[in-house]
């Protein structure tokens, strides 16, 4: 196969080149994801800071670029020691329609990378499906991406991973980069936003990062969970928000988490991200799911039996990204083998994934789930601690277990940190009191148990 341009690089040598990539790739990746996903795609040729990468069909394209979207590039800067931007060739005919919207994909990814916007192009409002759990959400995101900065400033987005936070964030910026010209838009993660504090005070550049963000007309930052313990990127962050709230610039936030179970935050740093409008993405429901999986499919043109469907829904607990992965997964199967997708298929295919029988709801799996909620690790709700960001999340836990499992109270309190069964009946008081005094919490209780719930 040819690459781009009329001098291609010797084939034996772009052969070793890819080879040498793909060792890259593999180390990062693991074998199982390599073998399925990275194997079966070619580089066909190098030319004018391009690679072009022969890929088996869309839905390896969209599978890798929504999972690892800089890793390919990164391997590749690795092997040449030059910066290559990836393009991919998909040998597949495709038909007109799949073909139009991949370009228009395609257009779009270019125009944000060209003005630095790194966001995205699939996550939009349009392809964001409405259901009980993110009703609220959805609504003031689109209040926010229509008039930024007169309302909602900042919008402080949390929920569980996989719940759709960075797609409603992404959205935002999208329908502004779409519908408002000349706004100075960014997208960063909190990670990002860290190493970039680290390396202005490092190298004395902290003038230059303060004029970065200071001058934005929209900040979205994705996950700010992860600047605990981070006293300088604290600081720089709260002067940050404050000089663009003041100038009425707009922010919006997302964490696996409302603000004030952040632990370690500066007090000030938590009321600022409180000032705004704070709402959570919940747990989707079967209905909702489904309709993420018929969206999906209809975009994708994957033709889904309605058991697959029902089959995806039931067993992808919450993480929509996980739901959406096996749809791709499945669509790569069919189109390579040429085999129609029926529930057989999904079991098989899916069974690293998805266990074809129900596993019984225990004690521990509880413990991991709150543990997971609540931010923490499951050695904190063993340990002796009585303090209450511990003292509540093993109450809860003790709680869901006594609603969901045939143990006794003694097995209960012994598994979650050595107690005896009447600190768990005492557990359960509190938490059947707060649920009656405390509406937010209630919803949140109950999201949780339908979420273990066999």
């Amino acid at each position: 196969m040819r690459g781009l341009g009329a001098e291609p690089p010797p084939i034996d040598k772009m052969q070793r080149t890819w080879e040498k990539t793909q060792e890259i790739i593999k180390e990062k990746v693991g074998e199982q994801f390599y073998e399925l996903w990275f194997r079966p795609v070619e580089l066909s040729g190098i030319k004018d800071g391009h690679a072009v990468l022969d890929i088996p069909n869309r839905f390896f394209k969209d599978w890798i670029e929504d999972n690892h979207p800089g890793l390919v590039a990164e391997a590749l800067r690795a092997t040449t020691n030059s910066e290559l931007k990836v393009r991919y060739r998909i040998v597949e005919r495709q038909d007109p329609t799949a073909k139009k919207q991949d370009n228009l994909l395609e257009t779009r990814r270019m125009r944000l990378a060209s003005k630095g916007i790194y966001l995205n192009p699939k996550y939009t409002f349009g392809s964001f499906v409405e259901g009980e759990g993110n009703k609220l959400a959805k609504a003031a995101a689109g209040r926010v991406a229509e008039a930024p900065g007169k309302s909602f400033n900042p919008l402080f987005v949390y929920g569980g991973v996989g719940f759709g936070k960075t797609h409603l964030v992404s959205s935002i910026g999208n329908h502004v980069v779409d519908h408002i010209r000349n706004f100075n838009v960014l997208y960063v993660s909190s990670e990002q936003f860290t190493n970039e504090v680290v390396h202005a005070v490092r190298h004395g550049k902290t003038d230059e990062l303060k004029a970065k963000y200071r001058s934005l007309d929209l900040l979205l930052m994705d996950d700010v969970q992860f600047i605990e313990n981070k006293a300088a990127t604290q600081e720089e962050l709260f002067h940050t928000l404050n000089a663009l709230y003041e100038s009425q610039k707009q922010i919006v936030l997302s964490s696996d988490r409302p603000p004030k179970e952040i632990k370690n935050l500066t007090d000030r740093l938590r009321s600022r991200f409180g000032m705004g409008l704070t709402v959570e993405i919940e747990p989707a429901d079967f209905e909702t799911k489904k309709a993420i999986i018929q969206q999906k499919a209809s975009f994708e043109r994957i033709v889904l039996p309605d058991e697959v469907q029902d089959f995806l829904a039931r067993r992808i607990k919450s993480n929509i990204r996980e739901l959406e992965g096996c749809m791709i997964r499945l669509a790569a199967h069919s189109s390579l083998t040429g085999s129609p997708i029926d529930l057989s298929m999904a079991k098989t295919v899916l069974k690293d994934i998805i266990s074809d029988d129900e596993k019984p709801l225990t004690v521990e799996g509880i413990m991991k789930s709150v543990a997971e909620h609540y931010g923490m690790k499951v050695q904190d709700m063993k340990a002796r601690k009585r303090s209450r960001d511990v003292a509540v999340p093993r109450q809860v836990a003790m709680f869901i277990a006594r609603e969901l499992t045939g143990a006794s109270l003694s097995e209960i309190g012994k598994t979650i940190g050595g107690k005896d069964h009447a600190t768990v009946i005492y557990a359960c008081k509190q938490i059947a009191g707060k649920r009656a005094r405390d509406e937010s919490f209630n919803r949140m209780m109950d999201s949780l148990v339908n979420k273990l719930k066999p």
